[in-house]
């Protein structure tokens, strides 16, 4: 299982939220492809998809010359699923209640 630490570290970063963007919108990219929608240096991009390597929320496979890149999202739903879930199924049914009553009144 992945350290909670290094998932939020690398959730923390606004280009490492795009770049798993960018996978989730089509996985198995390569370092150019993701280097091209980004205004950064193909070395900055190599360190963000090592953070997010390492938090487990990239895979990278070879294929070929090519290293492809995917996206794990079992860290997101294991965070979700701890520290975010638990805490909304409660509020979501008082807001529910709440709009029901003043909708009534």
């Amino acid at each position: 299982m992945p350290d909670d630490d290094l998932v939020f570290k690398a959730l923390a970063d606004p280009t490492r939220r795009f770049l798993l963007d960018l996978l989730f919108a089509r996985d198995g990219r390569t370092l150019t492809e993701l280097e091209s929608e980004l205004a950064m240096t193909r070395f900055g991009v190599m360190k963000h998809l090592r953070v997010l390597e390492e938090a487990g929320l990239v895979v990278s496979r070879r294929s070929g010359r090519e290293k492809l890149h995917f996206l794990n999202p079992v860290p997101i739903r294991q965070i979700h699923d701890r520290w975010i879930d638990k805490y909304t199924a409660q509020h979501a049914s008082a807001l529910v209640g709440l709009k029901t009553e003043l909708e009534d009144q």
